[in-house]
């Protein structure tokens, strides 16, 4: 018998805890991994960094699938290029020791990163080529710690993005072009499983032991399904047991027939764009290279994505509902081209002012509108967002959508002094914006007040 009344606050507690998913158990299957709830932080951060780097590179050419079009492909222009610049015979392992990261300053890179205004970062574990950034025990001599660079590149950017309280995530590849492994299960028709029990589990449990990721971005899984890579198996124990299991976040790359229906967030397809609001939280990863997402020697800057493209794909993504991961690729020595740090550093000069309609925030009713100039809605509170992204030439902009009142208020942000403003009918308003010169800026916010 009990000897005393548990206080009523104990069972709030533990009401919450059930309510939030914390300590539940989860078995191994997408019905009960599914249920789990997004932990809370994500959701807030709405924008992250993606960072692809590896062996890759180090040739610097066509993109981070190198050795793949070269050796898996046979395509002509990689041949080429190999015939060109590298003695006959020559092997993609060969690249490896000249992976220097010679000027790899981690906490210059995560300077650069929280200076963009992001809440994480994704760094890239290992790629498809196999290489690992860690030393990984299961990968010797092919790994960041025994050849190239001879340092533990994810515990070392790892320790820096967290000393900026940004959240760390890992991107990792399931499956590797040319691990002799995996090519003997796929030949089995996946019937075996020897490279997923002796490659890619021990390295996924060790990598979240070791460096207790916030977020686990699965990629290279589009081959099996995912009852070959064990999956269920391990997101169980990864939300069970795992040290990070009330923390972490995963996407949905998790076997064939995974992406955009299990999981965490849904990535669903690399720069994926919905035409509306998803049911389901998504994420938008894109490259400012809009041909690579790892490092080309050859990039030229009209490839490359200009701040205002980057605004108005952060203000549609955040809009419906999405988070922005935006990827650059560090050269072999270790430093980000500078054309990608101004990048960030002016989307971070933007979300200086205009980040409280950004982080935190929720789709509105309507999420986008295009009277006077495109506006894409966010609310957060009380407060309604509308983000125009051209200034009206007349300094005058219609706004269709917000039910106004005589309690209704709208400012700037960025700007000292409420706006003037005349209501239509039935519903929106017409606003008076400031005379002042924009400066060649791009993206502005309206925060509406007392509107419905």
């Amino acid at each position: 018998m009990l000897l005393f009344s548990p206080p009523v606050w104990l069972f709030c507690l533990i009401k919450l805890a059930s309510l939030l998913g914390i300590g539940a158990q989860y078995t191994p299957d997408w019905t009960s991994l599914d249920s789990r709830p997004l932990p809370s932080w994500y959701d807030e951060a709405k924008f992250g960094i993606f960072v692809h780097w590896g062996v890759f590179a180090v040739p610097g050419f066509g993109s981070e699938w190198f050795w793949w079009h070269w050796q898996g492909e046979k395509n002509q222009k990689y041949v080429d290029f190999m015939t060109k610049n590298y003695p006959p015979g020559y092997s993609y392992p060969e690249f490896a020791p000249d992976f220097h990261a010679q000027f790899f300053d981690p906490d210059q890179w995560a300077e650069v990163f929280a200076s963009s205004g992001a809440k994480y970062v994704v760094l890239t574990s290992k790629h498809h080529e196999g290489f690992t950034n860690w030393g990984s025990p299961n990968s010797w001599n092919w790994n960041s710690v025994d050849t190239g660079p001879h340092r533990d590149i994810v515990g070392d950017l790892g320790a820096a993005v967290r000393k900026r309280s940004m959240h760390y995530g890992l991107y990792h590849s399931l499956f590797e072009w040319f691990h002799p492994l995996y090519l003997s299960d796929k030949k089995a028709g996946f019937k075996t499983q020897e490279y997923v029990f002796r490659k890619v589990m021990p390295e996924l449990h060790g990598l979240v032991s070791s460096y207790k990721p916030d977020l686990i971005w699965s990629d290279g899984d589009w081959e099996a399904p995912d009852t070959y890579w064990n999956s269920t198996s391990f997101l169980a124990w990864l939300y069970n047991d795992s040290p990070v299991r009330d923390t972490v976040v995963t996407n949905d790359r998790w076997g064939a027939g995974c992406s955009c229906k299990h999981g965490g967030y849904y990535n669903c397809e690399d720069k994926y764009t919905p035409g509306q609001l998803p049911k389901h939280k998504w994420e938008k990863c894109t490259s400012i290279d809009t041909y690579s997402w790892g490092y080309r020697r050859n990039m030229m800057v009209y490839q490359l994505l200009d701040l205002p493209t980057i605004i108005d794909d952060l203000a549609r993504t955040v809009a419906l509902g999405g988070n922005y991961l935006l990827n650059v690729g560090p050269t072999a020595d270790g430093t980000i081209p500078a054309v990608f740090e101004e990048r960030l550093r002016a989307v971070g000069q933007w979300l200086q002012v205009n980040g409280e309609a950004i982080y935190a925030s929720q789709p509105w009713r309507v999420q986008a509108e295009n009277t006077t100039v495109p506006i894409w809605y966010t609310f957060k509170g009380k407060s309604v967002y509308a983000i125009f992204l051209d200034w009206p030439s007349q300094y005058s902009l219609k706004i269709t959508t917000p039910k106004t009142s005589s309690l209704s208020n709208v400012t700037l942000l960025g700007y000292p002094k409420p706006l003037k403003w005349s209501a239509l009918e039935p519903t929106g308003l017409i606003v008076t914006l400031p005379t002042m010169n924009m400066g060649g800026a791009h993206g502005w916010t309206l925060r509406l007040d007392g509107v419905a």
